[in-house]
């Protein structure tokens, strides 16, 4: 495939799909690139069932659930999709105008534009694997895992919860409501994610619903085809205990890597890429980060933050394709055009 497009998105997850949503309110089309097998991004693979609460006007909402919001969102827009694809070449095309880029996937499908929006999330990644453990990968499906992509899955299940971030607390207090037991192992006794989050883990911890155990880490998994069992050591004693259980999540985060990005000489500032805040475009002109992937002074990895981005780099992208002419604005409440797409008024 050969074509022309207005912007080439590269990364499917819930940036990438705004993107598509502010570009559509400009006229503009777009393609989005993901090496994943589905839309979503980290929200769909790792952690679909997680709770969501920063979402400006929706007090709660899953991972799956805000993905599967904004594809509706962009319904009427026009734009592409292509899975299981990563970008291999991105290189600049001459022009009298205004320089444009030629991306290229793996599968040799070949886009010309004049906008590069990387919205990667934190580049490709694959989660952490406990480090004095060999082959925990035999008990994938079996009882270990890396992400909870089904709560259903854990009902009524011995449950071993490891690590201390954002990711093990939230999982902690979920699941406690319907395991027959869960005990949060972490190396010591300090977290690093959201105070409200700890607090709302200790008081489970409190009423005896929960088991915390610190500072221990995980020793053993026992089991032949499925898991039984695991051992622990405590962390200043050394003692090792066994404890039955059936399922053990881990979540010691993500291992990061930019792949390609790194071949497209955009400056960096170690694995994330420098923007400026004016509109999120990087060291080459029509070339834009949005979301975990870039990073500036006071940058916050929220998807809110990415929105607010990639809503800005829209409107340059849009200049850059019309230069000269005004970005129209126009509040979506008076957009009659967007409305009649929805269906909320008439043709």
């Amino acid at each position: 495939m050969n074509k022309e497009v207005d912007i080439v998105v590269i990364g499917a997850g819930p940036v990438g799909l705004f993107t598509v949503f502010e570009a559509g309110l400009l006229g503009l089309n777009c393609v989005l690139i993901d090496n994943l097998d589905k839309v979503g991004g980290q929200c769909a693979e790792l952690y679909p069932e997680k709770p969501i609460y920063d979402i400006p006007g929706v007090p709660f909402q899953t991972a799956q659930e805000h993905v599967d919001a904004l594809l509706e969102q962009i319904k009427p827009f026009d734009y592409e999709v292509f899975l299981n694809q990563r970008v291999e070449t991105l290189e600049e095309v001459e022009s009298e105008n205004i320089n444009q880029w030629r991306v290229i996937t793996n599968e040799n499908n070949e886009f010309i534009t004049k906008n590069v929006f990387i919205a990667a999330g934190a580049g490709s990644f694959e989660a952490r694997r406990p480090p004095n453990i060999d082959s925990p990968d035999d008990y994938l499906g079996k009882g270990v895992s890396y992400a909870v992509r089904s709560i259903d899955t854990y009902k009524d299940k011995n449950i071993f919860i490891f690590g201390g971030g954002d990711s093990a607390l939230d999982w902690t207090i979920e699941l406690a409501k319907n395991a027959k037991t869960l005990s949060l192992v972490h190396r010591r006794d300090a977290f690093r994610g959201a105070l409200h989050s700890e607090e709302q883990m200790r008081e489970l911890v409190k009423s005896d619903e929960i088991s915390l155990m610190t500072p221990y880490i995980i020793e053993e998994i026992h089991g032949s085809d499925k898991v039984t069992g695991v051992s622990l050591k405590n962390f200043d004693t050394k003692e090792i205990e066994k404890f039955d259980a059936d399922e053990l999540i881990f979540l010691f985060g993500l291992n990061k890597k930019l792949g390609p990005i790194l071949e497209w000489e955009i400056d960096l500032d170690g694995k994330k890429i420098t923007v400026n805040t004016e509109n999120f475009q990087t060291s080459k002109e029509g070339i834009f980060a949005v979301g975990d992937i870039n990073h500036y002074p006071g940058k916050l990895d929220l998807i809110l933050s990415g929105f607010h981005e990639t809503t800005l780099a829209v409107q340059k992208a849009y200049q850059r394709i019309h230069p000269g002419e005004r970005v129209p604005f126009g509040y979506t409440t008076s957009n009659t055009k967007l409305q009649k797409k929805l269906g909320v008024i008439d043709d």
